[in-house]
C-alpha cells in the first residue's frame, strides 16, 4: 500500500485549557489555539495526543503550533494510531458511502470532504477519469503524504491522472501526482449534462460540485421560462435549464473566460445557441442596470462566491448579500421564481433567510419559501459542526 501519512515523529501531547470534552466527544474536529496548551518546539503536521484539563488522554490530531486552528482531531479514541492502516480504512468508508450512488449519468463527484469523512484537510474530487487532490494549507500538506494519496485514490477510483492543487497564496497553481498535467478542461458528466473542469487553474478544483442538487431542482421548475444566472461561473445552472426547456437563459459572469466556457458549455449540450446570452461584467451592474431598464425573468438566480471568507468580513458580507437578494427581486417577474445561494460559512442559515427577508422587502416584494437546502450528499459534515454545513439555497416564489 502507498503512504498514505506522512513519516511522524516524535507524537505530541497537548493539554485544554477549557472545558472542551462534550464537544470534541460529540465530534467537533476544531480545536482552536485559545484553548489548548501547546508544548514549545512541536513540529508542525506533528501527531498530537490531546488531554483534557486534568491530563486524561481525549482525542488524537495533527498540530498547528502557530495558526488559530491549533488541531484538526481526527478520532476521539486516544489509543487511534495515526497511521497509513487508519488513513486507508477512512478512505474505505467515504468511498463506501458514495458506492452505488453515482451512475454513468454523473462522473462528477467528491470522493472525500476532508473533516466530513474523518479525514481532516484531505479533499479528493472525481472529475471523469481525473482526480484533484486538495490539502487545506501547509500543515494538512505536512501530515498527509500527497503523492501516495494520490497513487492509492487512483487506484481505488480507477483514475488516470491525479492533480494537486495547493491553497496556500504565492506556490504554483499545482502539480501532477498521477500523470501529466492535464492540457485542457477535463471532460465529465452531470445527471447526463455534459461538462469541463479546468481543474488547474479553475475555481474550487474546477467546478461547483456541491450546487449538483440545487441544479436539478433548478432544471424541474425551469421549463418554459426566461432564465437569469448570476454569478454563473461556466454556466451549471444555465446548463441545468437549458436542457430542461428554458425558453431563453442569461449567463452573467465578471470573468469571461468563465463566460466562454459557459457557451461552450451550451453547445456541447446539443442546446440553440441562440437560447443563450452570455454577459462577461459584474453582477451588481448588470441587475441594477436591468431593474432601471424594466427588464425581467421568470426565473432569477443569485449564486455568489463567499462574501464572508473570514468572520471580520460577515457584516459587510451581509450587507451585499441583501443588496444582491434586492437587485434579483427586482428583476424578477410576478409570480416568478428566485433563487438565492451563499456559500460563506461565516453567514449562518438563519442570519442568510432574515437578510432575504429584508432584501425581498427592500425590493418592495413579498415572497414565498418554496425550500432551503444545502450541499448534497457527497459534502458530508460532522453533526456537531454547524461550521462545516456552509451552503444555504433558499427558493423562493415572489408575488
Amino acid at each position: 500500500m502507498s503512504r498514505l501519512v506522512a513519516a511522524p515523529g516524535p507524537v505530541v501531547r497537548v493539554n485544554l485549557t477549557r472545558d472542551l470534552r462534550r464537544a470534541i466527544r460529540r465530534g467537533h474536529p476544531w480545536i482552536f489555539a485559545n484553548a489548548v496548551r501547546i508544548p514549545p518546539g512541536a513540529d508542525p503536521g506533528a501527531i498530537a495526543l490531546v488531554a483534557d484539563k486534568g491530563g486524561r488522554p481525549l482525542a488524537v490530531g495533527y498540530v498547528d503550533p502557530e495558526g488559530p486552528l491549533a488541531i484538526r482531531v481526527c478520532a476521539t479514541e486516544p489509543g487511534v494510531r495515526l497511521d497509513d492502516d487508519w488513513a486507508a480504512a477512512r478512505i474505505a468508508h467515504a468511498l463506501a458511502l458514495r458506492r452505488g450512488t453515482f451512475d454513468a449519468d454523473t462522473t462528477g463527484f467528491r470522493a472525500i470532504n476532508g473533516e466530513g469523512d474523518g479525514l481532516p484537510g484531505l479533499v479528493f474530487d472525481v472529475y471523469g477519469d481525473t482526480g484533484v487532490l486538495k490539502l487545506d494549507g501547509p500543515i494538512a500538506e505536512r501530515f498527509w503524504d500527497a503523492p501516495g494519496l494520490a497513487a492509492h485514490l487512483a487506484e481505488q477510483l480507477g483514475l488516470s491522472a491525479v492533480y494537486q492543487r495547493h491553497r496556500t497564496r504565492g506556490e504554483p497553481a499545482g502539480r501532477p501526482l498521477v500523470g501529466p498535467t492535464p492540457s485542457a478542461p477535463v471532460p465529465f458528466l452531470e445527471h447526463g449534462a455534459r461538462f469541463t473542469a479546468d481543474v488547474v487553474v479553475g475555481q474550487k478544483t474546477g467546478f461547483f460540485l456541491d450546487q449538483r442538487d440545487n441544479r436539478a431542482r433548478v432544471a424541474r421548475l425551469a421549463r418554459d421560462r426566461s432564465v437569469l444566472n448570476v454569478f454563473g461561473y461556466t454556466g451549471g445552472f444555465s446548463i441545468a435549464a437549458g436542457r430542461a426547456g428554458a425558453r431563453q437563459v442569461t449567463t452573467v459572469d465578471l470573468a469571461r473566460p468563465a463566460v466562454e466556457a459557459a457557451e461552450a458549455h451550451w453547445r456541447d449540450n446539443g442546446l440553440d445557441p441562440a437560447a443563450h446570452e452570455g454577459i462577461a461584467a459584474d453582477a451588481f451592474d448588470v441587475l441594477e442596470g436591468a431593474a432601471r431598464g424594466k427588464r425581467r425573468w421568470d426565473l432569477v438566480i443569485l449564486d455568489p462566491p463567499a462574501f464572508a471568507p473570514s468572520r471580520e468580513a460577515a457584516a459587510g458580507a451581509i450587507r451585499a448579500y441583501t443588496r444582491m437578494v434586492t437587485a434579483g427581486a427586482q428583476v424578477t417577474e410576478p409570480g416568478g421564481l428566485c433563487v438565492a445561494a451563499s456559500c460563506s460559512a461565516h453567514v449562518d442559515a438563519a442570519e442568510f433567510l432574515t437578510l432575504c427577508e429584508e432584501g425581498v422587502s427592500q425590493a418592495r416584494r413579498r415572497a414565498t419559501v418554496l425550500g432551503i437546502y444545502g450541499q448534497p450528499f457527497d459534502h458530508p459534515a460532522p453533526l456537531a459542526c454547524p461550521e462545516l454545513r456552509y451552503l444555504k439555497c433558499v427558493f423562493l416564489a415572489l408575488d
